[in-house]
This record gives structure tokens, sequence and C-alpha cells, in this order.
């Protein structure tokens, strides 16, 4: 440190989720005092303004590019996290990172700040923090200052998750799709990032691959995710992920069986006060939150609280986050606010 901030470090820095950590970092004056672009091979030299400079974007080959980084932030996929992060931290680095790489390694912290800041270290140094997954994410800020009241028997997810969690591709592709279904040109769709399967117009009960029980990897993540960040390790979780034609902000529908009961005026009561929660929720009025209403937002959103009479001690909520945010780049800087606010 130099005095005057930390030397900072984006890896996969042209993708949707890195450029949303590069914007943050400057929304919230992250104190930086030198920014570090990385990305592959194909984006090298791309120019991304930060503070109003000019950075050119360099290929990340080894750990030896980021020496004397303090902080990096990783959003390149797994086998580039799995390459390179170990040698970072060995070299001193501080390694967030966004993919599943680590989530699950036992002695690696996956943290959310709001819910689970106690397992985050008390100081900047050579660690590996995992960020969850964003669905796990949004869900966790809502219910855990619900189970802090009431505790917990069953969770029962639904997720709804737009096309900017698998990537820019993707999201082009949604809009190339769009366009020719909107021009009548439907025979020109040529499904790619979802094959065989379009996805304008159309709703896929299928995110990652699916494992020899039926389900799916990003259904299992949010199981093993959820147990090892609140604690709870036998936690019954049954979660169905679905991806929709929404560019961005993941919906879900979430029935809770909580200990003990808690009617839906407690639980908008404590997530009234909840860090990260906003309450949006007036069925009378149609207000309730929607993708397009909090892309953009740094909050997530929870609304159709009611009782979930098919269990005892049941609530069904209504959650909506922007997944690029809070659901990914937030969460990184948040976890490094956390640690140089000790400093």
């Amino acid at each position: 440190m130099d005095g005057k901030g930390f030397s900072v470090a984006v890896v996969g820095a042209t993708g949707a989720v890195g450029r949303e950590m590069i914007s943050i970092l400057e929304e919230r004056e992250f104190p930086v005092s030198g920014l570090h672009l990385f990305a592959s091979e194909q984006s090298a030299g791309e120019s991304i303004s930060f503070r109003g400079m000019p950075h050119t974007v360099r290929q990340m080959k080894g750990a030896s590019d980021a020496r004397g980084v303090q902080i990096a932030l990783f959003s390149a996929g797994s086998d580039v996290s799995l390459a390179i992060s170990p040698d970072l931290v060995r070299q001193g680095t501080l390694v967030i990172d966004n993919s599943s790489a680590f989530r699950m390694v036992p002695e690696i912290p996956l943290v959310i700040p709001e819910v689970n800041p106690e397992a985050l270290p008390s100081r900047l140094g050579p660690f590996l923090i995992a960020n969850p997954n964003c669905a796990t994410i949004q869900m966790l800020v809502v219910l855990k200052p619900l189970i802090e009241r009431a505790g917990v028997r069953r969770i029962v997810v639904t997720t709804f998750q737009s096309v900017s969690g698998t990537g820019k591709n993707a999201m082009d592709e949604l809009a190339a799709q769009m366009a020719l279904l909107m021009n009548g040109r439907v025979d020109e769709i040529k499904p790619e990032v979802y094959a065989p399967y379009q996805i304008a117009f159309n709703v896929l009960p299928q995110i990652d691959q699916f494992l020899p029980d039926g389900s799916t990897k990003e259904e299992e993540k949010m199981k093993l995710e959820s147990r090892k960040i609140l604690g709870i390790s036998d936690l019954r979780v049954s979660a169905t992920t679905v991806r929709v034609p929404v560019m961005i902000g993941h919906s879900e529908s979430v029935s809770i069986e909580f200990d003990r009961p808690l009617s839906p005026d407690e639980a908008r009561a404590i997530l009234s006060e909840a860090p990260g929660v906003r309450v949006w929720d007036d069925p009378s009025r149609k207000i309730y939150p929607v993708p397009r209403d909090v892309a953009g937002q740094d909050d997530v959103f929870v609304g159709r609280i009611r009782t979930d009479d098919s269990v005892e001690n049941g609530l069904n909520l209504w959650i909506v986050g922007d997944n690029l945010r809070k659901g990914a780049a937030l969460n990184a800087v948040q976890i490094a606010e956390r640690i140089v606010a000790n400093i």
C-alpha cells in the first residue's frame, strides 16, 4: 500500500461481470492506487476507462503478470482461476474468485458479507475467498435475517435466471433471436449458446450440466453453497433452476419452512431493517419486484410475502436481484471493502 490505495487487478475484465467489477470499483470509490486489467488473448489490447483514464487490457498468462498486485478480483472462469489463483496467493495477493472452482473447498471461505462476514479474514494478505453462485447470494441475503429469528427446516426454490448469467454471448444470442423473430425470420434462428433450444420467447429448465440424479449442477450449487454459508450441514434444500429470456436480473420463487411461526407482517418488518434488502410488497397496488426495475440496483428486492399453508410455519417469497451486481461483481467488491476496512 502506498498511502493512497491498493494495487488491484481484475481478471476477466472484458466479460459482463468483469466490466461490472470495474464500474463498481469506480462508483463506490474503492481506494485503488493502480488498476491492472487482464483477459484472454482475444481481448488483449482493448481499452477500458476507469476514473476517466484509459486502461489497456493485457493477456493473463500466469501469476507473474500480476506481481505486486494486492487484491485480485477474478471472473474468468474456473479453468483460469484454478491455473492462476493459487500462485497469486503464494505471491501475497488477496484473491476473490467469482468462479465455482473453490466454493466447496472446506478451508476456503465462501462469503456473502451480509450473511456470514465472520468467515472473512481480519486483515489484508495472501488469502483466497470464493464468491458464491449468483442465485445463492440473492436468496440468502433475504432468508438469513428470517432464519435468525425463526430457524429453518427446509427451503424450496425455483429460479428464473437471466441470460447474462451465462455471459455476453448469451445476451447477444437473445438479442439476435428476438430481432429475427420480430421480423418473421424464424427459419434463420440457429441456437448456439443454449443449443438445441432457442432462448427467445422460451423457458429452459436446465442451467449447467445434468447430474446422474437428474438435477443440474446449478441446482446442486444452490444446495451445497447454502449449507456451507449458513453453517447448517443437513439443511434441506430443493432447487429447480430455469433460464428465461431476460437480459439482466434473476428472480426466485422461494418457499421456506421455519422452526417457529413467523407471520408475513413480521417478515416484512425484519426485512425492512435487513442490510442489502429492499421490500416491495403491496399486492393491492400491484407492487412487487421485477427484473426490469431492479437492474442496476445494489439491493436484493423481495415481495409477494405470504403464508405457505402447505407446511407448518411456512412462508412464500418472491426475490429479485441484479445478478451481475449483487450476484457477482458487487459481492466481490464488498468482500474487499470489508477486509481493507480493518487496515
